[in-house]
């Protein structure tokens, strides 16, 4: 078994503190029990990570996808609308 230290708020550790008390188990078990739990939750093989691609959006109006890297930034088209003038 490993020993290690981690560092608790003061309300985390009284209210654990309590429940082992009551429990009649020590802090270090009731930590572990629920540590064991939580790994429980991940599957055993994470896997290399799967590169992230930009995800392609579903426009609302016209019901086709459309890349955002194709797309004018917000800015551009606001300019435009408005015709501002570049800053000098």
């Amino acid at each position: 078994m490993t020993r290690t230290q981690i560092q608790l708020p003061d309300p985390l550790f009284k209210r654990l503190r309590s429940i082992a008390k009551a429990k009649d188990l020590s802090l270090a078990e009731i930590i572990r029990r629920e540590m064991e739990r939580y790994v429980d939750t991940f599957p055993e093989d994470l896997g290399p990570k799967k590169p992230w691609k930009f995800p392609v959006l579903q426009r609302g109006s016209g019901g086709f996808k459309v890349d955002p890297a194709t797309t004018h930034a917000e800015a551009d088209a606001i300019m435009e609308r408005f015709k501002w003038d570049e800053p000098t």
